[in-house]
């Protein structure tokens, strides 16, 4: 199970890495979604997912509606041949994506801005929808929480009580697990979270730019990526000392965890996102104030020390 586990996280990976790089041609997207629904579906639906939060990412960037539309249809005609494998509100919400589609054919930036929420809302259901398969399959071997993305999401919708929430039970879920699942960070996820992440993921590939070329440089755990938010949310929120400070000790606890199994020489970008969300309440916990752009600024650079030294140790692993 675990040489199987390793196969699905690399068939994950080299599928985000063609989505994020290089976007199928809409003939490469017919062979691709067709071959996948004859063999898994659980990877046709997290490639639709990685490919409809692609779409989400160019269109918020200025990318040309036309030249999106013909890709989103190809992916989109094929969840009527398996629409039994999914329930009533993502189906709901594909066929609001489809009208918004329409609309998004006028020059009017709301109906853009309407296309992106739905994209993205509809990217959440169909990861959600893989979590739940994935800790199916390979509850025996890794510790799976199925409510991450959601957090994910209510977190950029700046639902802070409800990322809060889904985000403090899976850290409790999480904290006696002896491996956690995995989230990929490329600019498709990224686009939920915050801009200290993305300046942390630039550090990472300034100090070594081919960092993204294996899968283990470009994810963070389910409990790394909750302690994160976790921590956002209480800050966010002005949650006490006392709340902060179990904060704290949830992070030691894993930081110690890995150091005994040696897990953050392999997982470097999982160590800095740790260490970011360390700095940022130690921080908070000594100012007492909100964390302003220079202090965030100052816990940057930091963690561009870290991932220096970092990058010296595995080199001299």
């Amino acid at each position: 199970m675990e040489d199987l586990l390793r196969s699905f996280y690399f068939a994950q990976f080299r599928i985000i890495c063609r989505v994020s790089l290089c976007f199928p041609s809409t003939w490469s997207c017919v062979c691709w979604t067709s071959e996948m629904l004859k063999t898994d579906m659980h990877l046709y639906t997290f490639f639709s997912a990685i490919a409809f939060l692609h779409l989400a990412k160019e269109l918020e960037r200025g990318g040309s509606v036309e030249n999106l539309i013909k890709s989103l249809s190809v992916t989109t005609n094929q969840f009527t041949v398996s629409s039994n494998y999914y329930h009533g509100l993502t189906l709901s919400l594909l066929n609001k994506v489809l009208t918004s589609v329409g609309k998004c054919n006028s020059p009017v930036d709301r109906n853009r801005s309407e296309l992106i929420e739905l994209l993205q809302r509809f990217s959440i259901e169909l990861l959600t929808t893989c979590r739940h398969s994935e800790a199916q399959k390979f509850s025996t071997v890794v510790t799976v929480v199925t409510t991450d993305f959601e957090a994910m999401y209510a977190y950029k919708c700046g639902d802070y009580h409800r990322c809060l929430q889904l985000s403090t039970q899976n850290v409790h879920v999480l904290l006696n697990s002896v491996k956690a699942f995995n989230i990929w960070i490329f600019p498709e996820f990224v686009q939920f979270l915050d801009d200290d992440i993305v300046s942390m993921i630039a550090t990472t590939l300034i100090v070594d730019p081919e960092c993204r070329s294996w899968y283990e440089n470009v994810c963070i755990s389910q409990m790394t990526l909750s302690l994160y938010l976790m921590t956002q949310c209480q800050l966010k929120l002005r949650h006490s000392l006392t709340s902060l400070a179990q904060t704290l000790d949830y992070i030691d606890s894993i930081e110690i965890s890995q150091r005994k199994q040696k897990v953050h020489l392999a997982c470097i970008l999982d160590h800095l996102t740790l260490k970011l969300t360390e700095r940022k309440l130690v921080t908070y916990m000594t100012t007492r104030n909100n964390l302003s752009s220079d202090t965030s600024m100052t816990v940057i650079a930091d963690i561009a020390d870290i991932a220096a030294n970092s990058q010296k140790n595995m080199l001299h692993q």
